[in-house]
């Protein structure tokens, strides 16, 4: 079987003193030792950065492009960066038969990245932002381990 990460699981990992990252990294090896493959996306590198380079002040990380470049490349290191693809069909039938709006836009891509690339779970932290695509398994990192 094969699990996308949603950014908030990267960015606890960054984040080794914040509360949730032990639950990322049990969640993550728990997932390890039932042979589940882990993926990333671009869209997910995109999301990081933005975050992780966004000053503390402004609910980001605060770190450097320096920093923020380390972590991305130990990220594509540690998990399966899926190829970019053309997602615009996927996106598009997802948000219309789910009538999704405003910032939840941004989860539809990434489950139509899951279906074009025939990935059934993901592990999020936000259960919530995911529940209402049918069509995949919502991973609840607080829970798995």
């Amino acid at each position: 079987m094969a699990v996308l990460l949603d950014t908030n699981i990267l960015l606890r990992l960054a984040q080794p003193s914040h509360p949730n990252a032990q639950f990322a990294v049990r969640a993550l090896g728990a997932l390890r030792i039932d042979n589940e493959m882990l993926h990333i996306t671009q869209q997910n590198i995109v999301e990081f950065w933005a975050v992780a380079t966004r000053p503390i002040a402004a609910n980001g990380l605060g770190f450097s492009t320096g920093q923020a470049t380390a972590e991305v490349d130990a990220l594509k290191r540690l998990f399966v960066l899926l190829p970019e693809i053309p997602l615009q069909d996927a996106w598009e039938r997802l948000v219309t038969a789910y009538r999704v709006s405003g910032k939840n836009a941004h989860d539809a891509r990434l489950v139509a990245a899951m279906a074009v690339h025939g990935i059934d779970g993901i592990l999020t932290f936000n259960t919530q932002d995911f529940v209402r695509y049918g069509e995949i398994r919502v991973l609840d990192a607080m829970t798995i381990g």
